[in-house]
């Protein structure tokens, strides 16, 4: 795999509920976070007390923030939404010569931030709420 453009890493969220995604505008920083917790299954009987784990038995989980600046009144407004009716609506993340994660993501934090010189920024925090599917590109 060659080097990727850090925007060609987005963000997308579903902007009616059916499907329709739009990239989260004006992100300018994104990272993305695929955990599986491990299940101990170390036990008395353990070759030489080496730690033994036990294959598809923890939980999985993805967390997502980004930050950036406000350019997109559409998608602005649909996070906002999201975040205060609490909803969990699918988000599409896209990553470059890897693949896409699509499934339900819970906006868990936005933050606003400005100086009286510069723009106005936001940071914004996801968290996996359900199945995710993987698709390669």
């Amino acid at each position: 795999m060659v080097a990727q453009a850090g925007k060609d890493v987005l963000i997308k969220i579903d902007l009616n509920g059916g499907g329709q995604f739009e990239t989260l505008a004006g992100l300018r920083a994104t990272r993305i976070s695929l955990n599986a917790e491990s299940v101990d299954a170390t036990s008395l009987d353990s070759p030489e007390g080496w730690r033994e784990i036990l294959g598809g038995a923890g939980v999985k989980s993805a967390s997502v923030t980004g930050s950036g600046i406000f350019k997109d009144a559409a998608t602005d407004a649909r996070a906002r939404q999201v975040f205060f009716n609490a909803d969990i609506p699918d988000f599409q993340l896209i990553l470059p010569d890897f693949g896409i994660v699509e499934g339900p993501f819970q906006i868990t934090a936005i933050e606003f931030a400005g100086t009286h010189d510069g723009e106005a920024t936001y940071e914004m925090s996801l968290a996996s709420a359900g199945l995710l599917q993987f698709t390669a590109l």
